[in-house]
Parts: structure tokens; sequence; C-alpha cells
């Protein structure tokens, strides 16, 4: 055994080692071996076999997708329908029927009419105490549920998701206790009026269902690799039913959740959408035959003196999710380092304060998927509410909005993220449908003022009712603020459009989008999903961005790395290794002395044929079966050996210590190995895996910091950028010199003599004056490149670090 050392390397976020890498080499290895050890018999009868195996296995790949979708369509409508029901109970109940809605309870009348449905008390005080008590209530049991069955139920979980579907497993997190108290408490957290959604969630519980299904079949449990597809496939069906949008649930499985997506994988997850929002019609929860509340359709056209305004809709878009995510940032570290014993405290909180604020204002009382069918909707003689009123108090209506707008950011950016279901999409939505239909009443009230004016030339008369439709404002504020805080631009505009099934919208739709996306593009750091994985540290690492190191592989490798000699290893230090050491692979070398790499071994293998050895006669015959020694060559076996040749890999992907990191990165997202082997002329180096490769990242992170950091201690350290700079704070040269060495060696390389670094017995200010100047012009330099450090280590995929720190 060998055993190479160098320096150590710290995680780059708390959650980084809950995860365990998935190895798409040997899953697929292993996979072909299947496939051709049952295709091997090559009579007729065993082709016919073979046959009646590959007809069984694509059925049986349909029939799982569709077990899939049927499950999570049923999923999706129970959920609609208690989630209703247990809103309405804030307000009041049937006197005929408890277990009804108010929509079902009126069923058939308007709400003025309507005798069966009573409120609470005619007390209104009472009312509302009631109101903030059910709403406490729904919440904190949520909590509690999540807390004491299943801590992985809490949150969104896409970011999570993301990292599992790239190559990563998370004990727990796909299993049936997360999918049950997901699916319980998600309408438990809606109900309770927090400004959360479970459009997110969605996607965590359709993976649950689609990892708890697939569990079941014993072909999925051994491929990584087909139960990767499914996952996909899973995710697009959950975003399917969450906004009726089958299509756009395939398009979010490609642009957000996949690293590798396959033809075949798109076509998998289009089939699993189909049969989720079919059995979600079929079961037609709100009995109108939408799979949301907030479809809406429209019969006007938009006019392209609209156009400015739609920019202005795009550009609230971008600036909501770069502030919502940038502020939520804050929140969420905060919350981790005060609040995390406090969790359902917190919960109880955040409800009690949203009930008894949001109250008195109607966009923010409803629940807002209902408030979004309210601010869609097109004002006309056959639907009546106080936001067609706009003779009487559209001031004041807009005002009104405004302020819902305001108060819902502030909102999500305080309860997303808290130890409950909890998703962003729909009070994004609703945050942006406020302000979007504030800017469309506004818009009408103008077109009403001064519908002489040659700018409104392209209405046919001056009735602003049949020229400006505010609703349509609202549903693409909407699509901006949902744009703004995914990042995603196709999967929103298809989401969008088939929730109005109106061909004449999208171009509206993409231009508000394209507007959004350019600002966040400009000024902001990603969606909220891939922010919350860089916040946590969780491994991921996007293909879809351009990765610009600038270094060899070695600087990235992984040491000490355990390795095992061809020949001399005893089968007692053998089990030490194993019982000492984590890992699950071990290079083989070809001796101590000389580490010329031979292959490697996986840490299963080697169980298997020491269990194998174990139940042998040879182990029980021999008094010294410790001292047996373990042969890894293909060389003759003697008797007092233990071959474990057979299981050995002999062919391991390699990379030499001076291949680019971009080179070695670009072979992890295109074969996905679980590790590369590192060599120098054949001879082991190291290891390096994608971890290695995201903890070199949060290096080039911290040396973004440590130059900003040291160039703040310049600007404190000397009085003026013309005193010279061995005249400086001795402690302050210190820091420069270290700061200098850090980064690359200073003035000197690593292996140059040090002659001129002062010693740990020799004050910094004894340092040679010419080399403190040119430390100083240095340091002058680096402060004018300092925006290219950032925007390398921004293109090395840790873009934001930093500000998100505060620093």
């Amino acid at each position: 055994m060998t055993e190479l050392r160098n320096r150590s390397r710290a995680s780059p976020g708390d959650r980084f080692d809950e995860f365990t890498t998935i190895d798409w080499v040997e899953d697929n290895l292993k996979e072909n071996q299947r496939q051709l050890l049952k295709a091997s018999n090559k009579t007729t009868t065993g082709k016919i076999q073979t046959i009646f195996r590959k007809i069984k296995l694509e059925t049986q790949s349909w029939l799982v997708l569709t077990l899939i979708g049927v499950f999570i369509g049923i999923i999706a409508g129970c959920l609609n329908i208690f989630t209703a029901w247990l809103v309405d109970l804030k307000s009041g109940r049937c006197s005929t029927h408890f277990y009804l809605g108010k929509r079902f309870c009126c069923w058939g009348e308007t709400e003025a009419n309507c005798t069966a449905w009573v409120e609470w008390s005619r007390f209104a005080p009472f009312n509302y105490v009631l109101f903030v008590l059910f709403s406490v209530a729904f919440s904190s049991s949520a909590a509690l549920l999540v807390k004491h069955y299943a801590p992985s139920a809490a949150g969104s979980g896409i970011s999570e998701i993301k990292c599992i579907v790239s190559g990563f497993r998370l004990k727990g997190f796909l299993g049936w206790w997360t999918l049950a108290i997901k699916s319980i408490g998600l309408p438990l957290t809606i109900a309770s009026g927090l400004s959360v959604g479970k459009e997110g969630p969605s996607v965590h519980y359709a993976a649950c269902a689609g990892n708890c299904i697939t569990s079941l079949f014993k072909t999925y449990q051994e491929s990584a690799a087909k139960s990767r597809d499914f996952l996909a496939a899973a995710a697009a069906a959950g975003v399917a039913v969450a906004f009726g949008s089958p299509m756009g649930g395939v398009l979010f499985s490609i642009e957000e959740i996949s690293n590798v997506f396959k033809l075949r994988t798109m076509w998998s997850a289009y089939f699993c959408a189909l049969a989720a929002t079919t059995t979600l019609s079929l079961m037609n929860p709100f009995r109108t035959g939408q799979l949301v509340l907030f479809e809406v359709s429209y019969d006007k056209q938009w006019h392209v003196f609209e156009i400015p305004f739609f920019i202005i809709l795009g550009a609230f878009g971008g600036v909501y999710g770069i502030v919502v995510s940038r502020f939520n940032i804050y929140v969420v570290s905060f919350r981790k380092r005060y609040l995390a014993s406090f969790a359902i405290r917190e919960v109880v909180l955040l409800t009690s304060l949203t009930a008894m604020f949001c109250y008195f204002n109607e966009f923010l009382r409803l629940d807002m998927t209902e408030s979004m069918q309210i601010l869609f909707h097109e004002c006309n003689a056959n639907w009546d509410h106080r936001i067609c009123d706009l003779k009487n108090n559209s001031s004041a209506l807009i005002y009104s909005l405004i302020f819902a707008t305001a108060v819902r950011m502030l909102l999500v950016v305080v309860s997303y993220g808290c130890k409950v279901p909890a998703g962003i999409f729909v009070p994004s939505m609703a945050a942006g449908a406020t302000f979007g239909r504030a800017l469309g009443i506004l818009v009408q009230a103008m077109q009403t003022r001064f519908a002489g004016a040659f700018y409104f030339r392209a209405c046919d008369n001056g009735d602003a009712l049949s020229c400006i439709t505010p609703g349509t404002y609202a549903f693409l504020g909407a699509g901006a603020a949902l744009s703004g805080i995914t990042h995603l631009t196709v999967t929103v505009v298809v989401i969008m459009f088939e929730l109005t099934g109106a061909l004449k919208y999208i171009l509206p739709t993409m231009i508000v989008v394209a507007v959004t996306k350019s600002i966040n593009d400009k000024w902001g750091h990603g969606g909220i999903a891939d922010q919350m994985i860089r916040f946590n540290g969780l491994p991921f690492i996007d293909n879809k961005e351009d990765h610009d190191f600038n270094a060899p592989t070695v600087k990235a490798m992984s040491t000490p790395v355990v390795a095992f000699p061809a020949i001399g290893l005893r089968l007692s230090e053998l089990q030490n290794v194993l019982r000492e050491t984590p890992f699950a692979d071990f290079p083989v070398v070809e001796s101590l002395a000389a580490p010329h790499i031979l292959g490697y071994i996986s840490r299963q293998d080697v169980r298997l044929v020491e269990e194998t050895f174990m139940r042998s006669g040879r182990s029980t015959s021999s008094e010294n079966s410790p001292d047996f020694v373990c042969k890894f060559a293909v060389d003759g076996v003697e008797d007092d050996m233990i071959d474990f040749s057979a299981v050995v890999n002999l062919a391991p992907l390699l990379v030499t210590v001076s291949m680019p990191l971009e080179t070695t990165l670009d072979i992890f997202h295109k074969l996905g190995p679980r590790f590369m082997l590192v060599e120098t002329e054949g001879v082991l180096s190291g290891i390096i895996t994608q971890k290695d490769v995201l903890r070199f990242e949060a290096q080039l992170h911290n040396l973004a910091a440590r130059i900003r950091e040291t160039l703040r201690w310049i600007g404190g350290g000397l009085q003026s950028e013309n005193e010279p700079a061995h005249h400086a704070n001795p402690d302050l040269i210190a820091r420069i010199w270290e700061t200098l060495r850090w980064t690359g060696g200073g003035p000197h390389s690593e292996h140059e003599s040090a002659q001129h670094e002062p010693t740990q017995h020799e004050p910094a200010h004894h340092v040679n004056p010419d080399l403190n100047t040119q430390i100083w012009e240095t340091l002058r330099r680096i402060g004018g490149e300092v925006g290219e450090a950032w925007t390398m280590a921004s293109q090395a995929g840790i873009r934001g670090y930093a500000r998100m720190r505060g620093e």
C-alpha cells in the first residue's frame, strides 16, 4: 500500500459530503455486461428469448412511465382539492356539507346569493382571530411533520434534484417518507398563507414518486442511468401538473434539471408529463375543466404601441429576480447562522405576521392562485369584480396593487427557505401579476384620457375597455417575474402560452422574457436554484457554462491516495485499509518503490473476493489466513496468495498532471466517471473527482476575496498613493508578501531562492526597499486588474460568492 500526501482541502459547503458520486462509466459497463451475458446464448431458442426479453424491457419501461405519470397526477389532484378546502376553512364553512369548500358549496350560485356558505361569526374581529389561528395551526403542523419525520421535505428541492440528476446520490432525499411528508405538508403550508408556492415542491414530490416506483423494479435498481432518465421524466411531469403545461414540463426538464439530456429521455419526459396531465384532467379537481385555477383565455389583440410597456414589465422581472434572490440569500444566511435551532418558532412567527398583515388586502389575503385568476381575468359584461370598476376607484386600485407587489416581494424574501415545503414560482408570479395589472390599469387610464392622441391612434375608438386589456399585463408581469427568479426563457414562454392557449400573445411574452434575461445576464447571478446550490455548497458544475480555470489538473487533484501494490499486500493489511478508509475505489500500482499504474479495483469487488475466499476451505484450513498475500497482478498465483486480478479494471481513465483543468472537466461532463487517475509518465500522482474540481472553485473564490481584502488593507495601511511602500506598516508588508506568494509566488517562483522573503525572525520592514516598491507596484497592477480576477472566478462557476457574503 502506498500513500501520496499533498495539501489538504476544505469542503466548500456544509452539505458537500452528504452526496456520493455515481460512476456513469462503471454503470454503463455493468449494464452492457448484463446485456451481453443474457444474449450469450446463440441458439435459436436463445435468440428468441433475447427478442422477447427486449420486448419485455421496452414494455416495462413505458408501463413504469405510465405508472409514474398517473401517480403524480393523482397526488396533484388530491393536493389541489385538499388545499382549496383548507384555504376556505380559514374564512368559513359549508353549512350543508362541511367537507366542501366555498366553490363547491356555492356551485351554480353567485357569491352574493349563496346561503350555504357561512362565515364563522358575524363578529368581524373574531373572524380575523380565527383566520390567524388557522394559518398558524396549518404552518406549524407542516413544520412539525417536516422536523420529526422527513427533514428533506423542507424547501423546494429543485437544487438537490439537479445535483442528483447530474450524478450524485443523497440518501433519503427521494424516499417514501419524504414523498408522504411533502404531499401532506405542502397543502398545509399553502393554506397557511405563507408567501411560498407548491410548483417548485411539485418537482420534488414528482421525483420522489418516480424514484419510489422505479425502486420496486429490480431492473432499475441495478442501473443508475435508467433511474436518472426516470427522474428527469418525473420532474417534467411535476411541472406539467403544477402549471397544466405538459410541454412546459418537458422543456423545464431540459433547461433546468437535466445535465445530459438524450432524445429518448425527452420522449420519456413527454410521455410521463402527458400521463400526469391526462390523469389530472380526468380528476378535474376544480370541476371547470381547468388544470390550474389561473388558466385564462384572451380574444383581444395587442397593439404595437404597447411594446414599450411590455419592456417595462420585462425590466421589472429582471430587477425582481436580482433583488429577491440577493436579499433571500442574506436571509437564508442569517437563518442558518442564528435560527437553525428555532425552525418551528420561526415558521409560527412568519405565519402570524403574514396572516395579520395580509388579511386587509384582498390580493394578499386570497390564495395566490385564486388571486392570479382575478388579476389575469379580462373585464367584460359577464364578469363583475371591483378590479374592473375603474371609473370610481382606479387610483386606489393602483395603489393597492403596488402595495401588494412590494409586500409580496418582502414576504417572498423572508419566507422562502423556512423549514416547510416551499417553492418560489407562484409567489413570484403573484408579485409580477399585481405589478402588471397596476401598469395595465395605468395604461388604460392614459388611453382613456388621451384617446385622440397620435400615440394611441391604433385604437378604433375612445373606449379603453376595447383597446387595452389590463389582464394581459398581469399575465405578462407574472411571466417576467417567473423568468427573473428562475432564469428560464423558452420554458417560461411555453408555460405562459399553454396557460392561455393564445398564439397572439407569444410575441409579447418573448419580448418580456428577452428583456428580463438581458438584465439578469448583465447584473444577476443566475436563477435562485443555482444560487442556492452555490450558497449551500452542493456538488454541481453546470455544463451549460464555460469554465476558465487557467490551471493544470495537478492544482485540483486530491491526495492522499491509497493504492494497492500488485504483490506484497497481506490480507490483514487489506482489511485494515478497508476498515479505516471510506474510499470506493483503489488504484493498483506495480510496487511501492515504482507506483506505475496498472489499473484500479472497487471496494465492492474487493469485498466480494474476500468473502469468497473466507467461505472457501483455504481460509479455514490455514492457521495464518490473515497473512495470505493479496495479488492484484495477472501473473501466476501461488498457494499462499489470494487472487484479485480477475476484478481489477486494467483500463482506467488517466489524465496527466499538466492537462488543462478545463479538458479534465469536459471529460467528466461527457463520460461521467466518478474519478480519474492522474499520472506523470505512467506513475501515479493523484486522483481527481468532480468534487475536487468544486473544491478548486472554492479556492478561486478565496483567492478573489483575498485580493479584495488585501487591496482594502492597502487603502487603510498607506497614508497616500505617493507614500513609498517601505514606509508602510510592517504587518501590512508581511500580509502583502504572503498574498503575492499565495497567488502565484510573488516576484519569484516557488522554486527560486527566496532570498528577499522575510523570515520568521526578520521583520517585514527590513525587506529591501526596492522589493517593497516592486510589491506595491504589483498590487497597484492587481488593483487595476481585479475586475479580470473576478471575471475568471465567475467563469469558473462561482459567481457572486463574495457578494452573497457581503464582502
